[in-house]
């Protein structure tokens, strides 16, 4: 009978004692068998269906107390039926797979109660410091007799549950990798860009399970999941989640406003430079990864460069027209009271508008006192309105929200369903709708941008 040995080595299965096994090659440094650690588990069903006997020594896991929450401390956490759904197919797939669920819908209850389910050591990945604090935050409450570790911000903790950054995650990735039975991916659509990925890879959790509201990439590679991570076990909407009253109904109003005539005239001059310049350089820009070959061209194109400059500055005009100004005025006269928050493509017009109405705002640039002061004074009532970038479309827990206004944006899916869901915590009262209003500068690209993000919230309602 076959004798095969396994153990970890930096982020890899080192397979002894038989020549040819799935998933893995020989190493030409040792002639042993040498697999990625994400195929540990597929490795150990194909021994065992082999009939070979096997020495594992892969798994070195974090000693762990029970974690389970003690309901005798009066700790309750009950599942909605979506969520108990999800935790069930996601037992059913061997505990690997994706969950995705709209913002403000408990997929952190669902992370909790997977780390319960297993009862052994645990990590949570997750993309900001934020988040990391917000997890740790909720993890201690709902199993207070056990520290959580963190890594990330300058914490080097390793504990039974620990929260780390992608980041930090990326970098100890080898040595971590067989200390986890458990790898939580939050806002797991992070993890399929190259490098973080490699965070699945080196770790050899035979348990997995990704959270996000907003699965699919703009490059495809969320196709990798169910390699990395495992494939979609449950997917609601908003709409479904809505009618039964978990999320606020909502209605998306879309308000278009003529730029002033100086900055039309100079929208045209620059957009008609940038295709002219696309000519010259024979690009059409009809298909998905036409502006990315666009800008690698610009190292050694100066017609793809004077494209690339002048299409930025017709959208820099387009995106922070004064009549838009001039609209969200009106818009904040017409729902005066309403908790408010104002999307915006960039810094500048941020910056514009909080000296212009005397909002608190948001930015990658603001401190976490900062932050913290904007969030709470928005949650307590201090403030009715905030500003903001991109920085509160993932990652942060924002207090609830009547009333969105985009000023403007991408295209993207993701951060216009990220923004949407801001709004959908229920509200105290049930029957009230949440509503997002998008200005955009009539006659310019932006319709196209407005109707994309369309095209992608009618999709996922479907």
């Amino acid at each position: 009978m076959l004798k095969a040995g396994l153990r970890y080595d930096n982020g890899t299965i080192l397979v002894t004692g038989i020549a040819h096994i799935p998933f893995a090659s020989v190493d030409p440094r040792t002639k042993d068998l040498r697999a990625q650690a994400l195929y540990y588990q597929n490795i150990v069903e194909y021994i065992k269906q082999s009939d070979i006997v096997c020495n594992d020594y892969v798994l070195d896991l974090i000693p762990s107390p029970n974690i389970l929450i003690d309901n005798k401390k009066n700790i309750q956490l009950t599942l909605r039926g979506y969520q108990q759904k999800a935790l069930d197919n996601w037992t059913k797939a061997s505990k690997r797979g994706c969950v995705v669920l709209p913002t403000g819908s408990g997929k952190t209850v669902i992370g909790i109660k997977a780390i319960e389910m297993v009862n052994s050591a645990s990590i949570v990945i997750v993309p900001t410091i934020d988040l990391m604090d917000q997890w740790t935050s909720v993890l201690s409450k709902y199993f207070p007799d056990i520290k959580i570790g963190n890594l990330g911000g300058g914490a080097e903790e390793i504990e039974p549950i620990t929260v780390s950054t992608y980041d930090s995650a990326y970098i100890r990735a080898a040595a971590l990798g067989n200390k986890f039975a458990l790898i939580i991916f939050d806002e797991v659509h992070h993890l399929a860009a190259p490098g973080y990925r490699s965070i699945a890879e080196q770790f050899a959790s035979p348990f997995r399970l990704g959270l996000t509201a907003t699965i699919e990439r703009e490059d495809e590679l969320h196709k990798d999941f169910p390699k990395l991570v495992g494939g979609i076990v449950f997917q609601a909407y908003a709409s479904d989640l809505a009618k039964d009253k978990h999320l606020a109904s909502y209605k998306i109003e879309r308000r278009q406003v003529d730029m002033l005539p100086e900055e039309l005239e100079e929208y045209n001059k620059n957009f008609g430079i940038y295709q002219v310049s696309l000519k010259k350089v024979g690009l059409r820009m009809n298909y998905a990864g036409a502006f990315r070959r666009l800008i690698m061209m610009s190292g050694r194109s100066r017609a793809a460069r004077e494209a690339i400059l002048a299409r930025n500055k017709a959208m820099d005009i387009a995106l922070n027209s004064r009549s838009k100004i001039e609209e969200l005025k009106k818009i904040l006269a017409e729902n005066r009271g309403l908790k408010t928050i104002i999307f915006t493509q960039h810094n500048k017009l941020v910056y514009n508008i909080s000296d212009r109405f005397l909002i608190p705002f948001i930015t990658h640039k603001s401190s976490k006192q900062e932050r913290q002061d904007a969030l709470s004074g928005f949650r307590d009532g201090r403030y009715n309105a905030i500003v903001t970038s991109k920085v509160l479309d993932e990652g942060v827990d924002v207090p609830d929200a009547e009333l969105g206004i985009i000023l403007s944006g991408t295209g993207s899916s993701r951060e216009f369903i990220q923004r949407l869901g801001r709004l959908l915590r229920p509200k105290p009262d049930l029957e009230r709708k949440a509503k997002l209003i998008e200005i955009i500068s009539s006659g310019t690209r932006e319709l196209g941008t407005s109707a994309k993000r369309k095209r992608a919230l009618d999709k996922a309602d479907k």
